[in-house]
């Protein structure tokens, strides 16, 4: 018997493992969105920076961006590190996915990509409203509107609720997938981390496949 199932993704988008697993979760999402709810909650992976990146911090991001590059094939732009006085965070980003999610989790997952490309594509800045209220204009928001909803506190408590989530749920890194079944909603670990779709998308089709597995650690998301 096959039940119903869900998959809760668990990211940043500011996050380079996210951005390398984003053509894995492209395909997960084509394989299985027609048959299962998939769901984004944002991690909060870097938030309340207090300091600019330095010639140490931009060493080592750049040798943590080389090693995804090699793990997952995906292009980085290293002209990043070019930028003087750039704050790592990565609420406002958080914040544009969660606005994006209040019209649907299709354009969650779609704004997700267009700011990942952006960022490690195109050296946008997307800790800035303005910048990523002109990206979510590309799918239709209107500017002016995302740029004001991006600085509200109604949308800030809201994307702290997604951080909060996270960390009751006791996720440590990103990317992390996890999937439960009916009839009892526990969720299961898919993935902490990246992984290659070769690995994962055999699992989860044996897995979905399978009785409703045991209660995780996780408990109910």
């Amino acid at each position: 018997m096959i039940y119903e199932t869900s998959l809760v993704y668990f990211i940043d988008p500011m996050c380079a493992w996210c951005w390398g697993f984003a053509p894995v979760m492209d395909e997960i999402r084509a394989r299985y969105a027609r048959r299962t709810s998939i769901r984004i909650v944002l991690g909060g992976l870097r938030r309340d920076v207090r300091s600019p990146m330095d010639a140490a911090a931009k060493s080592l991001t750049s040798a943590h961006w080389e090693r995804v590059q090699d793990a997952s094939g995906q292009p980085f732009d290293h002209a990043f590190f070019d930028r003087e006085g750039f704050f790592y965070d990565s609420e406002m980003a958080c914040r544009a996915i969660v606005a994006a999610r209040r019209r649907s989790a299709e354009d969650a997952f779609i704004l997700l990509g267009n700011i990942q490309r952006s960022f490690y594509l195109c050296n946008e800045d997307v800790t800035d409203p303005v910048v990523l209220a002109g990206i979510a204009a590309r799918q239709g928001f209107g500017a002016e509107i995302f740029r004001d909803l991006l600085r509200s506190d109604d949308l800030g408590a809201e994307t702290r609720q997604d951080f909060a989530l996270t960390q009751k749920s006791g996720i440590v890194g990103f990317p992390t997938l996890v999937a439960a079944k009916e009839p009892d909603r526990r969720y299961v670990i898919v993935t902490e981390g990246f992984q290659p779709a070769k690995r994962i998308i055999p699992m989860l089709d044996r897995w979905l496949r399978q009785p409703a597995p045991a209660a995780s650690a996780l408990g109910a998301v």
